[in-house]
């Protein structure tokens, strides 16, 4: 898609004349042969032009930085109508005659008929059938001869001649004399010479692109319109857009396709799947690929698979993953395999790293590693990092640190965080911080909060509460927990309450409100501190809440703290069971008080039993009390 033709002119060699520049890339320009005037007139002033369509057969090498476009053909029977009108002229020697009746029959492809009024033409001085004589002899495989007749038509004023005599200079490497000629065809105001010259500027790096990109965007070049956005699109984003929408408009593919992702970045996602659409049936395969996911986030799965179809048969390897991974999801992994392997073949590493995916869900860790290593070794860098975790896990570190390195090195974040896991394992404490800042300066919360826990380690309270505030705001609970404690280490010492006063007046400090957000996300020792903090604001329902919720998740602290509350409260049974839940859990205060429970309600050897266990966990204030007890039982037995 683009714009391409081989345009032929008619014209005198009178720099007056006019020629308009017409949406192609072809090497010279054509006058539509139903505008075209009498032989006497043709003499006279300049002829009409328009852009006429060429055998892609026969189209010039000219045309291969544009990309395809359909024209439509001029009406045969006008055509033949027009060319018999000026035969008898031409065939009389009328050189406005035989330019027209040359440009006419080359348009039609019949080179050996054109040639000689072509000629004769030219020899008469007339501009365009210079022009249009390098044209059929370009086509005819005689460049440098068409070359020829081209400077003579472009030392004529003729701006098309002047565009095609560029391209034949650029391609042959000569770029000064290209630049010369492009921009003589751009300053005479000729689209494609300003597309040219453009073209040429931007793949040197020279200054001016925008200056003509925009002049053949102007005369409606779409091309340019497209390379214009593209080269606006970070300075000027509104502006780029514009230009997006008239390349889209005028059938540019690609330029549908950025316009529908510019839309989808916007969240105008209806107005994005139109232009995804548009160029998806134009034949674009990343558009199609875009509209299917965009079908998919709205739910309707069987129509994205359709255009993910279309676009992996068209070589799109991003639609070709995802065909593999939706029929992973469904199970069905020899389709799934195909596709990824399809990926593959369409140059997308994706498709590598996806089947290793799919092996390590099979349990087929050999495959797995396989595919790993292709993905890997092509750069892909969660491949890399997969690799390593793989190596890791059947016990070789040596083999799984390069390529935790590669990975990191490559940016990612994973790989540098599990760096820092490995060496922390070898106890090598400052390589790991090293890793674990590098990944916490790129958002990974983990190593944030362990980059945290090591600046507490090392008194370096400040620096650590803003790693734990990074770690706590990604939603770690263990950070969220960690900050609280902080802070509250940090915090002065509370005022001591007046008399009168009613205790708990005191506004909540943010650390308690971080153990509150770390108890909410499920962290037993902050719901346990939860429920302390407001026991101590005589919030006993609340504390009794927390308690549970920590007792029920495992926890033995709140286990024990619930009982407390149980049994204050007089339900000496249930504050039993929570006891014991702590004691076997390891609770030592938990097994004493069971001890003096059973001493209490004449259980004597069952007291001995939890004082035992009691003088086994600790801590020593614990044991010794567990071992007074346990004696006074004794003696109370052997009474």
């Amino acid at each position: 898609m683009g714009d391409r033709s081989t345009l032929l002119e008619t014209g005198r060699f009178v720099r007056a004349e006019a020629e308009s520049g017409a949406q192609a890339g072809g090497a010279a320009q054509a006058v539509d042969a139903r505008n075209a005037m009498t032989p006497q007139t043709a003499r006279n002033a300049a002829p009409a032009t328009a852009p006429a369509a060429v055998s892609p057969a026969r189209t010039a090498p000219h045309d291969d930085v544009f990309d395809d476009e359909a024209f439509a053909l001029t009406d045969s029977a006008s055509d033949a109508e027009l060319e018999a009108r000026h035969r008898v002229a031409a065939d009389k020697g009328d050189p406005g005659a035989m330019s027209v009746l040359g440009a006419l029959m080359l348009r039609r492809g019949d080179l050996t008929g054109a040639e000689p009024y072509l000629r004769g033409a030219t020899a008469e001085g007339d501009r365009a059938a210079a022009n249009n004589l390098g044209v059929l002899l370009h086509q005819r495989g005689y460049p440098e001869e068409a070359a020829g007749w081209w400077r003579v038509a472009a030392v004529a004023g003729s701006a098309p001649a002047a565009h095609a005599l560029g391209r034949h200079y650029r391609e042959r490497g000569d770029e000064p004399a290209a630049e010369y000629w492009m921009r003589q065809a751009a300053e005479s105001g000729h689209a494609l010479g300003a597309y040219g010259l453009a073209d040429l500027l931007e793949h040197r790096g020279d200054k001016g692109v925008e200056r003509w990109f925009r002049a053949a965007a102007e005369q409606g070049h779409r091309e340019a319109a497209y390379r214009l956005a593209r080269h606006l699109r970070k300075g000027d984003p509104v502006e780029a857009e514009q230009w997006y929408r008239q390349a889209a408009a005028r059938g540019h593919r690609r330029a549908g396709l950025h316009l529908g992702a510019l839309l989808e970045a916007r969240g105008e996602l209806k107005e994005a799947g139109r232009w995804y659409l548009t160029s998806a049936k134009q034949g674009e395969p990343r558009a199609a690929c875009a509209l299917g996911f965009l079908l998919r986030d709205a739910g309707d799965e069987e129509s994205a698979a359709t255009w993910w179809l279309r676009a992996a048969q068209d070589g799109d390897g991003n639609a070709a993953n995802a065909l593999g991974a939706l029929h992973a999801a469904r199970g069905e992994t020899q389709t799934a395999e195909k596709w990824y392997r399809a990926a593959m073949d369409a140059g997308d590493q994706n498709g590598a790293y996806n089947l290793a995916l799919l092996c390590v869900a099979q349990e087929r860790t050999a495959q797995a590693e396989q595919w790993y290593r292709r993905a890997a070794y092509a750069g892909h860098r969660e491949a890399a990092n997969a690799l390593a975790i793989l190596l890791l896990q059947v016990g070789d570190a040596a083999g799984a640190e390069p390529w935790f390195s590669k990975a990191a090195e490559a940016g990612s974040v994973d790989a540098a965080f599990n760096l820092g896991i490995l060496f922390a394992s070898r106890d090598e404490d400052r390589t790991a911080l090293k890793w674990y800042e590098r990944a916490a300066s790129a958002g990974h919360t983990d190593a944030a909060l362990q980059v945290g826990i090591a600046l507490v380690r090392d008194g370096e309270e400040r620096a650590a509460e803003r790693h734990l505030r990074c770690a706590a705001g990604g939603g770690s609970a263990e950070a969220c927990f960690r900050l609280a404690s902080l802070l509250e280490s940090l915090a002065p010492p509370p005022e001591p309450v007046a008399l009168g006063e009613p205790v708990g007046g005191a506004a909540r400090t943010e650390s308690e409100e971080w153990y509150e957000r770390a108890a909410e996300l499920g962290h037993r020792r902050a719901q346990v501190r939860v429920g302390m903090l407001a026991a101590a604001r005589g919030e006993l329902a609340a504390a009794a809440r927390w308690y549970r919720e920590a007792a029920e998740a495992g926890s033995r602290n709140g286990a024990f703290n619930l009982g407390l509350l149980l049994a204050r409260e007089g339900n000496e049974p249930e504050a039993a069971l929570w006891w014991t839940r702590a004691a076997v859990a390891g609770h030592g205060r938990a097994a004493l008080r069971l001890g003096l429970l059973a001493a209490r309600q004449g259980d004597l050897s069952e007291g001995q039993k939890w004082c035992v266990r009691a003088m086994e966990l600790g801590p020593a204030e614990v044991s010794e009390r567990a071992g007074r007890l346990r004696e006074a039982l004794a003696e109370e037995l052997s009474a």
